[in-house]
């Protein structure tokens, strides 16, 4: 057994304590992450090479969480959850270290599935704590509040990483990951408690939820609505620099305000999932992906308008990932390591796929497209949604 304050009935400020320290913890994996895109050029000067090359070590770390975060979660089951967050942190850790003093591009990419390993063990199973932790009718506020540490890495920590590369070489943006990672590490080991009563997953899990055909469609959601969203928003800064005459100032204000959207979705979707419900929540938001996107075709806008539209589409677009986490969990409520390894996964297939897409759009028609096929891939969405629900029957 395990006192209060390692199930759900922890007192509410214990269980937010920690749930805020692992948001927290989740800011500094999402930094890490994502830095390099504002280092890109710093970094192919430094070797020699084009940015193109260089950003390639983000499609390395992409393919390597999706591939490696469901089996780590299942082979690692049987580890205390306090146990393994502090190793996953540790491994993140080390992977950003030695991005930092890479000799070689080879190295960088060794480097970065290093860093996906840890990352991809951390994230899905501080989701599972989150759940963990709260009673059914707040867990979609704690799910969000524990994710939104990835958001925020977004907005303020690539910005934050970027200026830090640029001042003092792109090397310092990555220590600065390192030493941001130690006091997490304190964190996770004093205010993670041990015994926690979560199922333990194992590779028999993972294959048993692979072969789970209505699961496996909830889960593949979270590709498909972000596949849609991504494949606008990898695009997104050529098409304000063609339609609205944007430089590098007016692009870094749009991604502002969509990063500050974000951050608000993410909050208003645990509102959302937890008085609507996962599926009403979901439906929501695809409908209005699908109406809010193809406004992108008719840029230039006057600059408040389209300040406003970028709002109103990260609002809906980052607010789906709690009612989505919510409904997993409710179809395979046994298995919470493995299902939620799995969503985290199909983030990153989502934006592989949206990116791809975004790219055969631009060789064969224009970056206005974008917006409308954009659109009907969030109506591609809703009718997943749909018959998901009608397979799964939740």
């Amino acid at each position: 057994m395990v006192d209060a304050a390692a199930t759900g009935t922890a007192p509410a400020h214990g269980a937010r304590i920690v749930i805020w320290s692992l948001s927290a913890s989740n800011f500094v994996i999402g930094m890490g992450a994502f830095v390099l895109i504002g280092l890109v050029n710093p970094m192919a000067e430094d070797f020699g090479t084009t940015p193109a090359a260089i950003g390639t070590a983000m499609t390395t770390y992409a393919i390597a969480y999706a591939l490696m975060s469901p089996v780590l979660v299942a082979l690692t089951g049987a580890l205390g959850r306090r146990r393994l967050l502090a190793i996953a942190m540790g491994i993140f850790a080390l992977g950003s270290l030695g991005t930092a003093l890479a000799p070689s591009e080879l190295i960088v990419h060794l480097s970065r599935i290093i860093a996906a390993a840890g990352a991809g063990m951390f994230t899905p199973v501080t989701a599972s704590v989150a759940a963990a932790l709260s009673p059914p009718e707040t867990r979609g506020k704690a799910l969000a509040a524990v994710i939104i540490g990835l958001t925020v890495a977004q907005v303020a920590g690539v910005p934050m990483g970027s200026f830090v590369g640029y001042t003092f070489g792109w090397r310092a943006g990555f220590l600065i990951v390192v030493a941001l990672a130690l006091p997490c590490l304190w964190l996770i080991w004093t205010r993670v408690p041990k015994g926690l009563e979560i199922p333990p997953a194992s590779l028999s899990d993972l294959g048993k939820t692979l072969a789970n055909g209505p699961a496996m469609l909830a889960i593949l959601f979270t590709a498909t609505f972000l596949g849609a969203i991504y494949v606008l928003y990898t695009y997104l800064a050529p098409l304000l620099s063609e339609t609205m005459g944007y430089g590098r100032n007016g692009v870094t204000a749009a991604l502002l305000i969509f990063g500050a959207g974000a951050v608000a979705g993410n909050i208003i979707g645990g509102w959302m999932a937890d008085r609507l419900g996962a599926v009403t929540t979901l439906l929501i938001l695809s409908g209005a992906q699908t109406l809010i996107m193809p406004l992108f075709f008719f840029l230039p806008y006057p600059g408040w308008l389209l300040f406003g539209l970028l709002g109103v589409w990260s609002v809906f677009g980052w607010s789906f990932m709690a009612g989505q986490q919510l409904r997993i969990l409710s179809i395979l409520p046994e298995r919470p390591g493995v299902v939620l390894a799995l969503n985290a996964a199909a983030i990153y297939v989502g934006a592989a796929i949206g990116s791809g897409i975004g790219g055969l759009v631009l060789a064969g028609w224009s970056l206005t497209a974008l917006g409308p096929v954009a659109g009907i891939g969030a109506a591609l969405a809703f009718a997943h949604v749909l018959l998901s629900r009608r397979i799964s029957g939740q």
